[in-house]
């Protein structure tokens, strides 16, 4: 079985800041992948597990908020007994360009409180990771402010083609491993200036949303 794990803080308070880009890009992977209802279990929702070519794959967002999201992570780890090349985590980057993302096999967490957490429950840096580039927030504002405010509307507006393209490779790492979904992953980006993709809406129904159907 592989567990895909998106990062992110429950609430409407925190739908569309920064550091909920891993959420996002977990509902457009349930949506793709068809996931039935969630279920509310070891302190997470969850989808599945949902076949996918001969794989078993579990969706999970920790409801924990953001700095401790190594416990909901450990539990669904123990339970479904998976490996740890078998788990791949999803969330924002500071360190990295807005839009920018980056696929690692294994590493340190970069200062990120999340996955700070998750290496202390597993005992482990060897795992799989997905970095979606939220920019930096420059020396004039704290960085915990920085992650908890809302995408500005220019980063609204590129925010689909974003994670789009960031679930295209997590469904290569589910697919054809981690190999080939970093090849995906880091490759230059394409130009997304002339795309058609509307931003998303942030008022009625957005495109993507932080709903737990």
């Amino acid at each position: 079985m592989k567990l895909v794990v998106g990062l992110g803080n429950p609430g409407v308070r925190y739908a569309w800041t920064r550091h909920n880009a891993g959420w996002h890009v977990l509902d457009l992977l349930r949506q793709r992948l068809g996931a039935p209802k969630s279920s509310l279990s070891l302190d997470s929702h969850a989808w599945g597990p949902i076949p996918v070519d001969g794989e078993r794959v579990l969706l999970l967002k920790p409801m924990t908020y953001m700095n401790l999201s190594g416990s909901a992570v450990m539990k669904a780890f123990h339970f479904f007994d998976i490996g740890l090349e078998d788990l791949l985590v999803i969330y924002d980057d500071a360190a990295l360009p807005f839009g920018r993302i980056r696929l690692r096999a294994r590493g340190s967490a970069g200062g990120h409180k999340g996955m700070v957490s998750i290496i202390a429950h597993l005992g482990s840096l060897d795992f799989p990771r997905l970095r979606i580039g939220i920019d930096s927030s420059g020396p004039q504002k704290d960085l915990a402010e920085y992650v908890t405010e809302v995408f500005s509307p220019e980063e609204l507006a590129e925010l689909p083609a974003v994670v789009e393209r960031a679930a295209d490779v997590a469904l290569v790492w589910i697919t054809r491993g981690t190999d080939e979904a970093m090849r995906e992953a880091n490759s230059p980006p394409p130009d997304t200036s002339g795309s058609s993709k509307g931003g998303f809406e942030k008022k009625g129904q957005p495109t993507l949303r932080d709903d737990l159907s």
